[in-house]
């Protein structure tokens, strides 16, 4: 008995010793190719690969059989149920290693920034399409193992047509949000990153998963929508082709106010912020009433965030120089 449980602490050190040499190994690759981060990224599957090893040895080495005293014994089935577990794991691992590398790879030599939230959007939801398929064959594999799953397999089968119309009634919702998310990855209608306007409200997609869509709100609330309701609704996306867009601010002022001045202002303050872009802007009168006019500045700005930010500068500023050069342009309600 004294063997087999050497050999067992054997079994358990030498898998120690190689998980940390397969370490040293992917962190000295990863120092020296530090543009490929497919090493870096590969270094989190060394738990897995040590339970795989240390099952593997454990039914394959002689020595450790006798710990086992049958071929049906429940602990040899227990380790085999771990190596198929921890061969799972380490699938799920690697898939996500290999596919954060190719998006990182990407990321450093594409530009376009629009097309890096595209490719991160299918890459995520490409990862979870894949984990979920292997845990399933995992869970699936696990079951086989079990004698009686293997006995009433033909039943099931039999049944399997009036299951799955059962399933699929109970499950529709389900399956409409997991088909819609894979068309909106490879639609590319909304990406990770996107600013969009959903029923009123602004949000930046922050994560898109199978089933649902999470918006982050101006003030960090988390807004969860169904990925169904971005191919059956319409929605603004502000981001699509090109993340930079036009900031405007509408002002209601007197039909005394000087437009050349507001406008000259509207330049000099656009020029000495970094708020703007240095692209376009104007300042024009787009509607009149009987007792006010409606002034409209517009300036082009890099992202959304820049665009509320300068909304916000430009009104307050527009405003305080009309209250203290011409205070005459300010509305006011005229009795006579």
């Amino acid at each position: 008995m004294l063997w087999p449980l050497a050999s067992l602490l054997t079994a358990i050190l030498a898998t120690l010793f190689a998980g940390w040499l397969v370490d040293q190994i992917l962190q000295r690759l990863a120092a020296r190719h530090p543009d490929a981060p497919v090493w870096e990224a590969l270094r989190r599957c060394r738990i897995p690969l040590q339970l795989v090893l240390l099952t593997a040895i454990l039914l394959s080495s002689p020595p450790l059989r006798r710990l086992f005293p049958s071929e049906d014994s429940a602990a040899r089935h227990t380790v085999l149920l771990a190596l198929i577990a921890s061969l799972g794991w380490l699938t799920v691992r690697v898939l996500a290693a290999v596919l954060e590398a190719v998006f990182s790879r990407y990321e450093t030599i594409t530009e376009d920034a629009s097309r890096v939230r595209r490719v991160r959007t299918q890459l995520g939801l490409v990862r979870r399409v894949g984990s979920a398929v292997v845990w399933v064959v995992t869970v699936g594999a696990l079951l086989l193992t079990f004698d009686a799953m293997r006995t009433v397999g033909a039943s099931l089968l039999a049944s399997a047509g009036l299951i799955g119309i059962v399933a699929g009634i109970a499950a529709q919702s389900t399956l409409g949000n997991f088909f819609a998310g894979l068309q909106i990855a490879f639609s590319d209608t909304v990406r990770i990153g996107d600013t969009v306007v959903l029923e009123g409200q602004q949000g930046t997609v922050e994560e898109i998963t199978l089933s649902y869509l999470v918006l982050r709100l101006w003030d960090d609330r988390r807004l969860v929508v169904p990925v169904s309701y971005f191919v059956s609704k319409p929605f603004e996306n502000w981001t699509r082709r090109d993340p930079g867009l036009y900031a405007w601010v509408l002002l209601h002022l007197d039909h005394c106010t000087p437009v050349e001045d507001l406008r000259a202002e509207l330049g000099r303050f656009l020029t000495g912020t970094e708020l703007w872009d240095g692209g376009d802007w104007s300042l024009t009168v787009t509607d009149t009433t009987p007792s006010t006019i409606v002034v409209r500045a517009m300036m082009t700005v890099r992202d959304p965030d820049a665009a509320g930010a300068l909304k916000l500068a430009t009104r307050e500023h527009l405003l305080a120089h009309l209250r203290d050069h011409h205070p005459e342009a300010l509305p006011r309600v005229r009795t006579a």
